[in-house]
């Protein structure tokens, strides 16, 4: 079995605020390769997103640090935290809350791969 081997570098300055209202650095989104993507969001304390869905994409938010709230369609609302992993189906309405007094870090894996026109805001 061959192996294909590549290496990225992340670059903290590449960070864009959206008008969720979180700051997203994309880890991997690569143009050749649309079966998945990684990024890492960060939500400023006291901070809630913008209510909003990705068509046909589904995603898994793995909390790295901080605190919140997530809620998923009208009937789930669920507190996370450091190390929890949630599952967000496609087309979910969604939006988390950041209830903590530090920034709520999380990162963002997407199947198939975040574009632009994926995302659809709900507000």
């Amino acid at each position: 079995m061959q192996y294909i081997q590549k290496h990225f570098v992340t670059d903290l300055e590449n960070e864009f605020y959206t008008e969720e209202r979180c700051h997203i650095l994309e880890l991997i989104n690569e143009k050749d390769d649309r079966s998945q993507s990684l990024a890492r969001a960060r939500v400023e304390p006291g901070v809630k997103t913008a209510w909003h869905r990705l068509k046909e994409t589904a995603e898994v938010y793995y909390i790295l640090t901080g605190q919140g709230r997530i809620e998923l369609g009208e009937d789930f609302t669920k507190s996370v935290k450091a190390n929890d992993v949630i599952r967000i189906p496609p087309n979910m309405p969604q939006r988390i809350e950041n209830t903590g007094t530090e920034e709520l870090i999380f990162l963002c894996f997407c199947t198939p791969a975040f574009n632009d026109t994926c995302y659809e805001g709900l507000e």
